[in-house]
């Protein structure tokens, strides 16, 4: 089974080193310093049950690694335009195309059924050009439960005892693919899901990421410091209600966000987007706070709260240089 890590940064990096211990075919495409320590010293991943050290095959040209039964995509949403001009050489007809990425993704609407089936989502996928690259057809989509961080270049650092990977196609359908991949990270020790249900775990993890992201960008705090003050902590709940409305009204169950609330208010590790805004990289804003939204409006579902703080923490991003033009 040949399997290729699109974007081996901390959540494709981790990924890649629980693949490692299985038995695939494994290749990354990354670029600049991380692909370079890849080349030379290879992969470690640090987790809390031990090291994972692995030297799979990385390159920053998709043409040299060819196609694959299952290429993973671990890449920012602003990056997926590169990502469709340079994702033809791993394709071949029957590859399946995993999108491990928070919020809501390019093909959400795809095999939807109801008044929005097949619509196109621009904010994510401007002209397109994802849609037509990999196709709807071929694509899978991925929640990850985890807390991982670059530490240093070809150094991944996993926080989490326990790893979750729910994956799932968009039309709920079986896919021998999924399942051979799914046992295989097994074998390297994630707890992996395969759900008819997709759209169900990217709203339970999303309702956390539109808490967690847009107070932590608002705050410049972990989750387990803003929560603590009990008005931030009232209006997490809140949106966490307006968040699982959305879910409903589109046919999805979120969950108790109960749960995740209270993880969240004992998490020391920074969101991924706050330390975007931190590091000055491009951030996430359309697929985690600005599509839901929209979502809401075709819905009808009013989200007063969400609206308020999301504006905000969109505007942060806007003044950081970050998000928009």
């Amino acid at each position: 089974m040949k399997v290729c890590i699109y974007g081996a940064g901390a959540v494709g990096g981790h990924i890649a080193g629980r693949l490692a211990r299985a038995r695939v075919d494994l290749s990354v495409v990354a670029r600049g310093e991380h692909l370079a320590a890849l080349q030379t010293a290879g992969l470690r991943v640090e987790t809390p049950e031990g090291i994972l050290l692995a030297h799979p095959t990385a390159s920053a040209d998709p043409q040299q690694l060819g196609a694959q039964d299952v290429v993973v995509v671990a890449v920012k949403a602003p990056t997926l335009q590169q990502l469709a001009a340079n994702i033809a050489p791993l394709l071949n007809p029957r590859t399946v195309v995993l999108f491990v990425m928070n919020g809501i993704p390019w093909w959400y609407f795809h095999a939807h059924g109801g008044p929005f089936d097949d619509r196109r989502l621009p904010q994510i996928d401007p002209q397109g050009v994802v849609w037509e690259a990999v196709g709807p057809t071929r694509a899978a989509g991925a929640v990850i439960h985890t807390s991982c961080t670059v530490t240093a270049p070809g150094v991944i650092r996993v926080a989490n005892p326990r790893n979750r990977l729910v994956l799932g196609r968009p039309d709920g359908h079986d896919d021998p693919l999924l399942a051979s991949l799914a046992a295989e990270l097994r074998t390297g020790g994630l707890e992996v899901e395969i759900t008819s249900r997709i759209r169900d775990a990217i709203w339970e993890k999303l309702l956390m990421n539109l808490v967690g992201g847009s107070l932590g960008i608002l705050t410049a705090s972990a989750m387990g410091d803003a929560l603590s003050t009990p008005a931030v902590a009232l209006a997490a709940h809140e949106m966490a209600r307006e968040g699982a409305a959305i879910a409903k009204s589109l046919g999805c169950d979120a969950g108790d966000p109960l749960p995740g609330l209270a993880r969240l208010k004992t998490s020391a590790h920074k969101q991924s987007i706050l330390q975007d805004l931190e590091r000055g990289r491009s951030m996430e804003v359309d697929a985690l706070f600005t599509v839901p939204l929209e979502l809401a409006r075709m819905a009808g579902v009013p989200t007063p709260t969400l609206d308020l703080i999301v504006g905000l923490a969109v505007r942060r991003a806007r003044a950081a240089r970050l998000y928009g033009e």
